[in-house]
């Protein structure tokens, strides 16, 4: 692998998984983009051999992102890194042409063995993902086809995403939130960045009136 593009709007996050492809591949050179439209500018000007593309972005979906790059250059290898594991997600992201899928909450030296094996043409996804594909094809075709498509709402959050609300809402910091849940500060911020761009929010305090709204605590 010898050009890599990190795409991800959280600076540390960003910082972590370019490191996490510099310890797979030592040689690799890495080019970040924090939007969409930054990444798919990457893409129209320079030639990518691996891509560790989030699925949340400011300005849209790292699905675009993952399409152009199928689309424009076929010989590159997108990967999905995100906190969601769930068919809505997974599905869709298989679809529009990602190589391989992979769970932020996972170990750095984890997801590194994960893309090391790319060389050898296996397609890094991470164990539940792996179960969740396995599963997919023991299914009915009907089932298939429900899964396949994305019926993604943004204003329902998931069961872990409610978890985290209700824990921001309490005054708990993303450190105590992140031990509490035996998690890394990373996958805990990325699910907050989730929460606050589905609720249309940009605070703590208007996080905490969400949850309150929603019953989650007492206002």
């Amino acid at each position: 692998m010898q050009h890599a593009l990190i795409v991800e709007d959280l600076p540390q996050i960003r910082g972590w998984l370019a490191d996490v492809a510099r310890a797979a591949f030592p040689a690799v050179q890495v080019t970040t983009a924090a939007r969409v439209d930054q990444a798919l500018a990457c893409v129209a000007q320079q030639n990518f051999d691996l891509a560790l593309v989030d699925l949340g972005l400011p300005d849209g979906s790292g699905l675009d992102v993952v399409g152009a790059l199928r689309h424009h250059q076929p010989k590159s290898l997108p990967v999905v890194v995100t906190i969601y594991d769930d068919d809505e997600h997974l599905f869709p992201a298989l679809q529009a042409g990602a190589f391989g899928y992979l769970l932020k909450e996972q170990p750095k030296e984890t997801l590194v063995g994960q893309l090391v094996r790319m060389t050898q043409g296996e397609p890094p996804l991470s164990p539940p993902i792996a179960r969740r594909v396995l599963s997919h094809f023991a299914t009915s075709p009907q089932r298939r086809q429900t899964l396949m498509r994305s019926v993604e709402d943004e204003v329902k959050l998931t069961d872990r995403e409610t978890e985290v609300l209700q824990r921001v809402a309490k005054g708990y910091t993303l450190p105590e939130i992140a031990q509490q849940f035996g998690l890394s500060r990373h996958t805990i911020a990325d699910y907050i960045k989730q929460i606050y761009r589905k609720l249309n929010v940009s605070s703590r305090a208007e996080a905490a009136l969400e949850a309150a709204r929603r019953g989650l605590v007492q206002p």
